[in-house]
């Protein structure tokens, strides 16, 4: 099999959207999903047991979350993108752009909170470790945007433009470990902007459009170069298999279009979200000022029904 000149081949029939959809089981990916599905299953269950209650929307969000990962890298998508750079940059936007914004508005490190047992006294559990973990040095430093923004910058420039790309694409399990780095830069960046779970930094509604808007426009440069170049700049995909039946240089530029496209699109979620967490956070400060003032009017009111009441008395 002659993969890209690393020794690797996959001999794959022309790229279709039902043969790319076709369920392959990816082992490690294909058990990641299946473990995440089960524990947040746990989870909500456990809470519905004891009488608490969780958002059927959270739920939701992370089971999309899950099998959007599933359905990049546990289907025929993930041998395309092996062999064809349009295919492997749908991967690539998917799990470090949509994946991580749904999971992350599934709020799973709350539920974690809520769900995992509290241990005995002097023992350590994992919710002591959970807790311990978010209040690290360590964490405070990956999840701070003078670490996130450039991680997620140098994800793509740092990576496609070096001989560090062709490396990990000379193995499947190369492949994979790319996969799983995406994923978790995608994570540590829009962790604090979007804001649903506990942790080391919770900037301002303001504060998260320009970390947000600070990271997007790279995305958008790194596309356009991919469309602007005239030979191709990945070497890995400069000579994809005859079978497919495409050219190298015009499927990297369809590559290029959709990581250019595709980078409005967490722009949009991310936005929407924001706005919306916004306005529920005002109509909460309004409840609390309407409730702190009726107490206010009660005292006023009762201190001077108590007045008049001292003055009656004085006057009989």
């Amino acid at each position: 099999m002659d993969h890209g000149g690393h020794g690797m081949t996959l001999d794959l029939p022309p790229f279709t959207l039902g043969r790319g959809l076709e369920f392959t089981g990816e082992p490690f990916f294909l058990a990641g999903c299946l473990l995440a599905l089960g524990l947040h299953g746990w989870a909500v269950a456990r809470l519905r047991r004891r009488g608490d209650s969780w958002p059927v929307s959270r739920t939701v969000s992370f089971i999309i979350g899950v099998l959007t990962i599933a359905l990049v890298m546990c289907t025929a998508l993930n041998d395309y993108g092996m062999v064809m750079f349009s295919v492997h940059m749908v991967q690539h936007m998917v799990i470090s752009m949509l994946s991580p914004i749904l999971l992350l508005l599934g709020a799973p490190v709350t539920l974690a909170l809520r769900a995992l047992p509290s241990a005995s006294r002097g023992r350590t559990g994992p919710r002591e470790l959970l807790v311990s973990l978010l209040h690290s040095c360590y964490l405070r430093i990956l999840t701070h945007p003078a670490f996130t923004i450039p991680l997620f910058i140098a994800s793509l420039y740092a990576l496609y433009f070096t001989p560090l790309f062709d490396f990990l694409m000379g193995s499947k399990a190369g492949h994979i470990a790319m996969m799983v780095h995406f994923l978790a830069v995608g994570l540590v960046f829009f962790w604090p902007i979007m804001g649903v779970d506990p942790g080391p930094h919770r900037p301002g509604y303001v504060m998260r459009m320009l970390e947000l808007f600070a990271g997007m426009p790279f995305h958008a440069f790194f596309g356009i170069a991919l469309m602007m170049a005239s030979e191709p700049m990945v070497s890995t995909y400069a000579h994809p298999p005859a079978s497919l039946g495409i050219d190298a240089l015009s499927d990297q530029h369809a590559g290029g279009g959709i990581a250019w496209a595709f980078s409005e699109i967490p722009s949009v979620v991310v936005l929407v979200a924001l706005v919306f967490q916004w306005y529920q956070s005002d109509q909460r400060q309004a409840r609390r000022t309407d409730r702190a003032a009726e107490r206010d009017g009660d005292k006023e009111l009762a201190a001077y029904n108590a007045y008049l009441a001292a003055l009656q008395a004085r006057g009989q």
